[in-house]
């Protein structure tokens, strides 16, 4: 699934095609991926220029004039600059038909990706949006802290939480623990100020890094055709041995795929 890193590279990506571009006409061709009525969605959205995209931990908002719309690209989604007239991919199942012969095509395999209409000003405040915690570059720490202390979960579970703090996802999880040598069972209720501290300066380094080399590419992980890079920097993510040649266990926590080095990031008893 695409994590913050991968949603930005998307971002900035797609600012460069699409920003000042005119949707001439939307081609629904898979329904369920639009939440709203697909004739209100397309009626809304005709007509309007893209002005800005912006983003909110996993979630992309799309800006056009006076409208807007929000996209989560779920495990598969992907979106992909197209010109008028190219062959169709099995899997586009939104076609934005864009002025000076351009289309921007939204592809899922597995279809779980979503489009919902959104206020344009207001929507922050709005579901999904509304029910989601701060990203790590701008939670406070001592916040963080509190919300950590009513948590008696692995701190890998909570991490997944994107109520308490959003954009992490399991990839990213996984390397954050490993560089704090915090084993991944730990529960979250029992770090102290000084390692909840830690752990945001440490989730928005490595976030950074990753937004830096354009996420990482993973199965289908891809920003209009390019492959981000960061998957050569990870540390325990499908690794067989951590950077100090110890091998990596492989565990499920709450039902996701943990790796993690039993030498480095032993439990504390």
């Amino acid at each position: 699934m695409p994590e913050l890193p991968e949603v930005e590279t998307v971002r900035r990506t797609l600012e460069n095609f699409i920003l000042n571009k005119k949707i001439e006409d939307i081609k629904i061709l898979y329904p369920k991926i639009i939440d709203d009525d697909q004739e209100e969605f397309v009626q809304t959205l005709k007509n309007k220029t893209f002005t800005e995209i912006d983003r909110v931990g996993k979630y992309l908002i799309f800006k056009l004039e006076d409208v807007a719309f929000i996209s989560h690209l779920r495990m598969e989604g992907k979106y992909q600059i197209c010109k008028k007239g190219d062959i169709l991919s099995k899997h586009d199942h939104v076609i934005f038909v864009l002025d000076e012969g351009m289309e921007l095509r939204y592809n899922d395999v597995r279809k779980f990706g979503r489009m919902k209409l959104v206020d344009y000003d207001d929507y922050k405040n709005q579901l999904p949006l509304s029910k989601l915690g701060p990203e790590p570059f701008e939670i406070d720490y001592l916040e963080l802290y509190q919300k950590l202390k009513k948590k008696n979960k692995a701190i890998k579970t909570v991490l997944l939480d994107q109520s308490i703090m959003t954009g992490i996802g399991n990839i990213y999880a996984n390397e954050i623990c490993y560089q704090m040598h915090l084993n991944p069972y730990t529960k979250a209720n029992v770090l102290s100020k000084k390692r909840v501290k830690e752990l945001v300066d440490v989730a928005c380094e490595i976030l950074n890094k990753a937004i830096l080399q354009g996420g990482t590419t993973i199965h289908s992980f891809s920003a209009n055709g390019i492959d981000g890079l960061f998957q050569v920097q990870l540390k325990v993510h499908m690794q067989k041995h951590c950077p100090l040649g110890h091998e990596i266990k492989k565990v499920m926590i709450n039902e996701r795929g943990t790796y993690y080095c039993p030498i480095c990031q032993k439990a504390k008893r």
